[in-house]
């Protein structure tokens, strides 16, 4: 027990976890020199691709000291989106210790603070590592000065490194065996072991990553789930080096993977207590709490039947994504879906990109929205996250929108045009907090106004030095409308959305236009119109195909002429009073893809 180190690595985005466990596993032989790769622990090519980390990795690795003696390395490297802090803190349950990453060259940013906060509360050692000090641009004692003003945390506790070309990685390892401690529980203690992470294997069935907090778990052995009670026979043990190696036993102290031939999706929760089938208390690992979905959208199938797919593949993305919730829903003009939410638009992108390409499905999304807090005359309290449910309530005295924290740290030069922003997107300033060349802003913004464009005009605005880390913090009244998207005067579903007073009109003109440029042309004139309260306010048409009935007269009376004109206007209107007009879904991902 002495001799095993559990740590995670945190950071803010593109900050260098990655590569720095590259090195980690390549000092300590965990792959050969043949077998590295870049980002060896991003599995998804959706990972390699973008440069970001979905999904937390464990790796177990051993490393030998000065003094010869072998340690047992167990760490996570974790995401640094803000939209995947949930991986984050489930990883660092698991730990005593976390290496807190900072660009050499970016400093401080607003997911650092937030993930170190987290770890502080958590009780966990942090180490403090600057990277990439091999750029041209970085600029290590500004660095190390904002590690003191901000996070408060002494110097000479400071380490420097490049993860690039290898430089500080063993003077690293060396402070984790020094200033982390090894796990607190023992050996011969009851199983207590936590379920930091679930997938589906095809072969094996349920997958589940663990953290043994005491006691031994070996294969063979009958478990028992806290929350469920259900007890099963584990078929497979192991760990990963990165690479998966099977083993007899697990003991404390150990990160490692386990399987019971269990095919049902939901029997391992991410978050649950895996204990001994002789376990009596009513005792489980703490720390882990529900996580509430910021943003709802809707995912329809273009193809109608590859709705069951949608389903399967839905409930095996949300065994290792405790953040995604779905549930069915249907629409006049998509069909059979599901409502699903999830904690940002990056999260929805990627949940929407997996299942496109881990599961070859088709999908529209619909414009997302957030829950709102409705309070009847009856004193009845309603949440709601559908647009279209808000106009069959009746008896409406109050509703209410979510509001959020938001924490934006920037350099002084930005100040201005940031509350600026803020201050257009109806948020209120809290507190401004001055450090030596960086500023923390505090304001209270409303989450439907974070979720759609904020992020990259805060980006915009500040030549992409600013940061921002936000999270729910209250329901507050508000004065929001239903606008209703009506096609010849047929309402379509599929295209509502929940807007406030002020900008409905404006919205509205912009919503109508798009989509009037985007339907096909019929042989009649198309009416699009944005309805609010059986209101009209805005409306656009889409101009009619014309047939030229005049391509046959060469010469003769202008009364023949008209006679074909009138003929021609009147089979219009008929067309258009028998005619329904007919969207393709094609089309549909076109308007809601342009949001």
């Amino acid at each position: 027990m002495n001799n095993i180190r559990n740590f995670s690595i945190i950071a803010h985005i593109d900050h260098g976890k990655s590569t720095l466990s590259d090195r980690l596993i390549q000092i300590c032989g965990g792959l050969k020199k043949r077998e590295m790769s870049e980002q060896v622990l991003d599995s998804m090519d959706l990972e390699k691709e973008r440069g970001i980390t979905i999904k937390a990795q464990s790796v177990t690795i051993q490393y030998t000291n000065q003094k010869k003696q072998v340690f047992q390395l167990n760490f996570i490297d974790t995401p640094g989106h803000i939209d995947f802090s949930y991986e984050v803190s489930r990883s660092l349950n698991a730990c005593e210790g976390v290496l807190l990453v900072i660009d050499a060259s970016q400093g401080i940013e607003a997911q650092t603070l937030t993930t170190c906060n987290m770890a502080l509360k958590m009780n966990l050692v942090i180490i403090p590592v600057i990277n990439k000090i091999d750029l041209p641009t970085a600029n290590i004692q500004r660095v190390k000065q904002e590690i003191q003003d901000i996070l408060k945390i002494k110097s000479n506790n400071i380490i420097s490194c490049s993860a690039k070309t290898g430089k500080g990685i063993k003077n690293i390892l060396e402070n984790i065996i020094t200033n982390i401690p090894p796990p607190a529980g023992s050996i011969k203690s009851e199983l207590q072991a936590l379920i930091i992470d679930s997938w589906f294997d095809n072969y094996l069935g349920v997958i589940s990553l663990i953290c043994i907090k005491s006691g031994v778990l070996k294969t063979g052995q009958k478990i028992k789930i806290f929350s469920t009670k259900k007890i099963y026979i584990v078929h497979q043990i192991g760990i990963f080096t990165p690479k998966s190696k099977e083993k007899k036993y697990l003991k404390c102290g150990s990160i490692g993977w386990i399987t019971c031939g269990i095919k049902e999706i939901s029997s391992f929760s991410v978050g649950d207590t895996i204990t001994s089938i002789d376990y009596k208390k009513n005792i489980s690992i703490p720390g882990f709490k529900k996580i509430i979905p910021k943003i709802f959208s809707g995912l329809f199938p273009i193809l109608t039947e590859q709705y069951p797919l949608l389903k399967t593949a839905l409930a095996k993305l949300s065994l290792n994504d405790s953040a995604l919730f779905y549930e069915p829903e249907s629409s006049h003009a998509l069909g059979f879906g599901f409502k699903c939410g999830f904690l940002g638009l990056l999260h929805m992108e990627i949940v929407q990109a997996r299942l496109e390409r881990e599961y070859n499905l088709n999908i529209i999304t619909t414009t997302p929205s957030v829950i709102y807090e409705i309070e009847t005359k009856n004193q009845e309290i309603i949440r709601l996250n559908n647009p279209k449910k808000l106009t069959k309530l009746k008896k409406i005295k109050e509703i209410r929108e979510p509001i959020a924290i938001c924490n934006i740290l920037t350099p002084l030069k930005y100040i201005g045009k940031i509350i600026k922003l803020c201050l257009k997107k109806r948020g209120i300033q809290k507190d401004i907090i001055y450090h030596t060349n960086q500023v923390i802003l505090k304001y209270e913004i409303p989450i439907s106004e974070i979720i759609i464009d904020f992020f990259d005009k805060l980006k915009s605005v500040s030549s992409g030095y600013a940061s921002l880390n936000y999270k729910f913090k209250y329901f507050k009244k508000t004065d929001v409308q239903c606008l209703n998207i009506l096609i010849n005067s047929k309402k379509i579903d599929a295209l509502s959305l929940i807007i406030h007073k002020d900008e409905s009109c404006k919205k509205a003109r912009k919503i109508v236009n798009t989509i009037a440029s985007l339907l096909p042309r019929h042989q009649f004139n198309i009416s699009v119109q944005a309805e609010i309260e059986n209101k009209i306010i805005a409306r656009s048409t889409v101009q009619q195909l014309r047939k030229n009935v005049l391509s046959k007269c060469y010469g003769g009376d202008i009364s023949r002429k008209k006679k074909l004109l009138q003929k021609q206007k009147i089979g219009k209107k008929k067309m258009k009073k028998i005619g329904n007009i007919t969207i393709p879904k094609e089309t549909f991902f076109s308007i809601l893809s342009n949001k």
